[in-house]
């Protein structure tokens, strides 16, 4: 098996105000779709990414019609990421398998994505060519112009775009963070669904010791 070398890079956008009036709306249905997803993973207890895809996909297109195709699985990967986060991480106290507030008798807590909450690319709804970037949004392709420092330009040659994290910041700055695979490592998979790169959301590292959650993200207990 060979192994990858990740690389991650963040840009932020100089986007106008109807650019970010755009990037907003899109920062907005993408958490109304992860906020529908996320009650089933709740009840089900299933957070399995391939699973709620065969599950949800496509009632959520049929709820969501103004979200591209490529767009919902990109939501169910982040409701998956998330959830694999509050029920999963050793440092969490919902963590299933540990017992308590865990057990299966137990209402496990709800997640409730902010309208901060990132947004998931992948190559399908967002390239880059030559310093052009191309990104999907509600209403038809958004295109910038990028000015990369000559490092950064070669690292993108040299890499395979593995995943792209859409976050916003408290002053409005949309910022674009790139994570990267060494091309020399082979073939990547289609979509962000096939890394398993350690939780990060919008520059939030997550250590394996703490949590809080990362600030878009409310977990909300139940009785």
């Amino acid at each position: 098996m060979c192994s990858h070398m990740n690389f991650s890079l963040s840009v932020p956008l100089d986007a106008t105000p109807e650019q970010k009036s755009r990037l907003q709306a899109l920062q907005l249905a993408f958490a109304q779709v992860c906020n529908a997803l996320a009650p089933v993973v709740q009840q089900s207890r299933c957070w399995n990414r391939v699973a709620l895809h065969h599950l949800m996909y496509r009632q959520l297109r049929e709820r969501f019609p103004v979200m591209g195709s490529q767009m919902v699985c990109n939501a169910i990967y982040s409701v998956s990421r998330a959830a694999r986060l509050v029920y999963q991480h050793p440092g969490s106290p919902f963590c299933v398998g540990r017992g308590g507030a865990a057990g299966t008798d137990v209402p496990l807590p709800r997640l409730v994505f902010l309208p901060s909450a990132p947004v998931f690319f992948d190559r399908h709804t967002l390239s880059m060519k030559q310093n052009q970037l191309s990104m999907y949004t509600l209403d038809g392709r958004m295109r910038f112009q990028l000015t990369l420092p000559a490092e950064q330009v070669a690292l993108f040659e040299r890499s395979r775009l593995r995943e792209v994290v859409l976050s916003s910041r408290p002053d409005g700055q949309f910022v674009l963070a790139f994570v990267l695979t060494d091309a020399a490592a082979g073939e990547v998979a289609d979509g962000p669904e096939a890394a398993e790169l350690p939780l990060s959301y919008g520059g939030d590292e997550l250590g394996a010791a703490a949590l809080p959650w990362p600030s878009y993200l409310k977990v909300e207990e139940t009785t």
